[in-house]
């Protein structure tokens, strides 16, 4: 019997999911069935243009916060401070810019740039300590995120802060262009900047593979730890322009600004995952997070009032399936590996 004969015997059997693409495609399963239930249940309401426009307004700062987790993801690399960072920009931004307040009464863009400048500055901090001091990014920046949740709750006194914000600037986030609201517009623009640098540039190539074999990477000329690093203070900096959208629309700061938006980012960016490419990407990202935005909006309008369980519910099940999907692909890999060395 040829080697070739051989091969094609012991190759493994497709499983039913792959054969139906729904190892890579089932984000988009799902929302299409979310359309066709909750369409069905709720014609009125659900299919509205009005529906639409609200779940696409309401996830933009969701979205640009899962940008922000995936840049260092894709470097195998954890950033869970985002969800204060975005918080830290909107509390510095109500803070500069307040006009009751005697000490500061910035003008809003330029309080915008010191927010942004300020949530860099965290990226930088959080690079120093997973690079330089060798602290797992999972842990590190877990600490560094209820370090600034402390500054956060000290600057804000606790409490609800609103009416800070001209009039002029809440239009940055409350018109719509084209009726979509403007801000969806961001989210779009900030995805297509990420996915180019990503899937078009060596830098984005460079940082794929530092998350897929770092010692490789490393041994290939790769600066991992410079992209390790220099991830990190992007991921920072999209959590703070995630702040500063998110100011622009809402116009108010409470402590639950950012954490409240973290596990949505981190649920679509690994449901995302293994959408697609079966790697972390951005369009898997939004797929994945619009996906889930449209089911828990269709829930919640079933459910009506009563619906303040529907979000944890979602997300939690979303994170659970992203991990089993990525553990089947993570099996079916090391079997077509045996398979090929045999």
């Amino acid at each position: 019997m040829s080697t070739n004969e051989t091969a094609v015997m012991q190759a493994p059997k497709k499983s039913l999911l792959t054969r139906l693409g729904l190892d890579r495609f089932s984000a988009l399963y799902l929302w299409a069935a979310f359309m066709i239930i909750f369409g069905v249940w709720k014609t009125d309401t659900f299919l509205s243009w009005q529906s639409a426009k609200l779940i696409m307004g309401e996830n933009v700062s969701v979205g640009i916060l899962a940008l922000a987790f995936l840049v260092p993801f894709c470097a195998s690399t954890f950033d869970l401070s985002i969800g204060a960072v975005m918080s830290l920009s909107v509390a510095t931004m109500c803070f500069l810019s307040d006009e009751r307040s005697r000490a500061f009464n910035m003008p809003v863009g330029l309080a915008a740039i010191i927010a942004l400048v300020v949530c860099t500055l965290v990226g930088v901090l959080s690079g120093f300590v997973v690079v330089k001091l060798k602290v797992n990014s999972f842990i590190a920046t877990l600490g560094i995120g209820q370090f600034i949740t402390a500054i956060v709750l000290k600057l804000s006194f606790n409490r609800q802060i609103t009416d800070t914000f001209s009039p002029t600037f809440e239009k940055f986030g409350r018109n719509q262009y084209l009726g979509i609201p403007v801000v969806f517009f961001y989210l779009f623009v900030a995805g297509v900047v990420i996915w180019y640098i990503m899937e078009h540039t060596p830098v984005g190539r460079f940082i794929y593979a530092t998350g897929g074999n770092p010692e490789a990477a490393r041994l290939a000329g790769v600066k991992t730890d410079r992209l390790v690093w220099g991830s990190l203070i992007a991921s920072s900096f999209l959590a703070g322009v995630a702040g500063v959208v998110f100011s622009a629309k809402v116009g108010m700061f409470t402590s639950a600004t950012g954490p409240n938006y973290l596990f949505p980012a981190i649920a679509a960016v690994f449901f995302g995952a293994s959408q697609l490419k079966g790697r972390p990407n951005v369009l898997g990202t939004f797929i994945a997070l619009f996906a889930l935005a449209f089911g828990i909006k269709g829930l919640q309008l079933v459910v009506g009032t009563d619906s303040y369980w529907v979000n944890p519910l979602f997300q939690g099940t979303t994170l659970i399936i992203a991990v089993a999907l990525a553990s089947q692909k993570g099996v079916a890999r090391m079997k077509k590996r045996k398979v090929t060395t045999a």
